[in-house]
């Protein structure tokens, strides 16, 4: 016996049914794993962001420190370099003021009498047999034939050797017009040479005092600032 026409119609709507059921069911399927897919994908686009966010706040926040501690160092240096010349200009100071008294030196009663040993001094260090004698042109005076014989004489006494002395032809720069003065100029003493000038001896009270200066430099500093607490060996 066939199926009825209602029986036909009930079991295509049974089937319909089905067919509808599933296909919510593959939708909901599929919309659910499209979900789960975008929240994934939406929190790793999130985390990716933040990371590169705090990357960039961590580059910026070292570069910052960087250039505090530059700026830092530098303001540091600046400060040394300020000290420091403070402190140049301090035993400069006490150059100039030592530079200031050597300039009256040749106004003194006993002016001759310096030339003389210095002469003298040089002769003993120099132990040659004919010397000639520079000078500036204002103590030519001083320098005479008689007091140079008496320097001679009393360097024979002294060593048992002979010396003959003359005036150089030529002349020491002439006295500086001022203690700031810094072009060519000699503030006294004289400068001895043998040997047609391959032996020399310098012994102007420029050198002289260039010469205190440089030896007595740490003492100066010493008096000046104290002892340097940094420094490891005091020779």
């Amino acid at each position: 016996m066939g199926m009825s026409e209602e029986d036909v119609k009930k079991q295509l709507n049974q089937m319909v049914n089905f067919i509808k059921r599933e296909a919510e069911e593959k939708a909901q399927e599929i919309i659910q794993k499209a979900e789960e897919e975008f929240s994934i994908e939406k929190h790793r686009l999130v985390t990716a962001e933040k990371l590169k966010i705090m990357k960039e706040f961590e580059n910026k926040s070292k570069q910052v420190e960087v250039e505090r501690k530059i700026h830092q160092s530098n303001a540091l240096n600046q400060s040394r370099l300020k000290v420091l010349k403070a402190r140049e200009d301090s035993v400069h100071q006490v150059f100039q003021a030592a530079r200031r008294k050597l300039l009256q030196a040749d106004k003194r009663s006993d002016y001759p009498e310096l030339l003389h040993k210095l002469i003298l001094q040089g002769l003993i260090q120099f132990g040659e047999s004919d010397v000639s004698v520079q000078c500036r042109e204002v103590d030519k005076k001083i320098l005479s034939s008689d007091f140079l014989s008496k320097v001679a004489k009393e360097y024979e006494q002294l060593t048992s050797k002979k010396v003959k002395l003359n005036i150089d032809s030529t002349f020491l720069p002439p006295p500086p017009p001022s203690v700031e003065y810094e072009g060519e100029s000699c503030c006294g003493g004289i400068v001895l040479s043998a040997e047609k000038g391959r032996i020399l001896c310098d012994n102007t009270l420029d050198q002289r005092l260039r010469l205190a200066y440089e030896q007595l430099l740490p003492d100066v500093r010493k008096m000046l600032f104290g002892r340097s607490l940094t420094r490891k060996y005091f020779t």
